[in-house]
């Protein structure tokens, strides 16, 4: 049977999970899936509950149009940077109340940066907001930045001695890496709060020399599940202790799938799978109550020309090489030359001589990964140093994988 975060569902969780039940069998797009199957009352009858996909959730939320009965009903997206953007409801507050008990790693003494984008209706930027607004520290919203920006915000975050920054990895990444290269040193800087995407494991020695005593503090969730989970320091970067409203489940095949037992929920969430691989395990950190790992997501398998070739993977192995400061993979279909994969590196700082070469050799010279169909097909790699990698401007998301017809 699947594992889930939770040993039982009470009575609200039971009656939450009969209310999300009843809604979808009355779709007429969904009731097909859910004939013949129980109406949910134990964990047991929900693992027998048909998945819930994107296009599912999507159209759900069309039909339904849900409405927060005493706040405003906020609309927000997320995507865009390689698919059709996914939609979102919350009420007023984005749930940050619970988060906030649950979750502190900042206090009214800080003074926080917001580094999420804001604007064109992606929600991280004022969900943190949301979140601050319990806090009651010193904030900023300082949003996305451009490259020549950096130095004189960094300039400007020692002088007002931040003590707290947030962002996603891909933005962070950008922002001290260059400081780590620049020699600015943030020694106020404590806490490094992420969401949207997996940490970055480069950041631990950009912050190792830009802020000794900064420590990583996590959320995780999307538009459509909300926040699921958070962690600490102590927890490792992947795993995650859900909040009281979020039962998470681990399936036989490794997959993660999602329902919401909060009674103020909007959105229909109901063993909704994002496409995240994970399993249930004791979190180190000691804390009480079993914790669920990310194994990352099961669409970042690529075949290639004949082979299978692990998108996130091999853009880490790209990113040990002398020079990188993170790289990104882009398909491209030909029709008279069959496929090509780019590799797109990022240098820290100005690019060396050569590094192109050296990416390329590295790739090459590898004895696993896709570096057999290069060897045999010389023209299928290619490889160029930019100043920018292909992402959501808005969003400030740089996906490892972009797939785009060869013009």
């Amino acid at each position: 049977m699947p594992e889930f975060t939770h040993d039982t569902l009470d009575a609200d969780g039971v009656a939450r999970v009969r209310h999300l039940f009843a809604a979808l069998r009355s779709m007429p797009g969904l009731a097909a899936r859910y004939d013949g199957v129980a109406e949910p009352s134990t964990l047991e009858d929900l693992a027998a509950v048909p998945h819930m996909f994107k296009d599912d959730l999507q159209a759900a939320l069309a039909h339904l149009e849900p409405r927060a009965e005493h706040a405003t009903t906020w609309v927000f997206q997320s995507g865009g940077s390689t698919g059709a953007p996914q939609v979102g409801y919350a009420p007023t507050g984005l749930y940050m109340r619970e988060v906030y008990e649950q979750w502190q790693p900042i206090g009214p003494g800080d003074v926080f940066v917001n580094g999420w984008s804001a604007g064109k209706m992606w929600g991280a930027h004022f969900l943190v907001n949301a979140f601050t607004d319990h806090v009651h520290c010193t904030a900023m919203n300082l949003g996305a930045m451009s490259r020549d920006e950096y130095d004189p915000w960094l300039r400007f975050f020692a002088a007002r001695r931040v003590t707290a920054f947030g962002g996603t990895p891909s933005v962070l990444r950008l922002i001290f890496g260059h400081a780590r290269d620049a020699g600015v040193k943030l020694p106020d800087l404590r806490a490094v709060l992420y969401l949207g995407e997996a940490w970055n494991e480069q950041l631990d020695e950009d912050l190792a020399a830009v802020a000794p005593n900064a420590r990583r503090w996590g959320m995780f969730g999307s538009t459509e599940t909300w926040v699921v989970g958070t962690n600490t320091p102590d927890c490792p970067a992947d795993t995650w202790h859900p909040l009281p409203s979020q039962l998470v489940c681990a399936g036989d095949d490794e997959m993660l799938d999602f329902t919401t037992l909060n009674p103020a929920g909007l959105n229909p969430v109901l063993r909704y799978r994002t496409g995240d691989a994970g399993r249930m395990v004791a979190c180190p950190c000691g804390r009480e109550g079993r914790a669920f790992q990310v194994l990352g997501r099961r669409d970042g398998l690529i075949k290639f020309r004949g082979h299978l070739v692990n998108v996130d993977d091999l853009v880490r192995d790209v990113g040990t090489v002398a020079g990188v400061a993170r790289a990104q993979l882009v398909v491209k279909e030909f029709t008279d030359r069959g496929s090509v994969l780019e590799v797109l590196v990022l240098p820290n700082g100005r690019p060396e001589a050569g590094l192109a070469e050296d990416v390329r050799g590295h790739l090459l010279g590898s004895a696993f990964g896709p570096s057999i169909v290069f060897q045999r097909n010389a023209d299928a790699l290619e490889v160029s140093v930019v100043e920018a990698l292909v992402g959501n401007e808005r969003t400030g998301k740089v996906p490892n994988l972009v797939r785009r017809p060869a013009s």
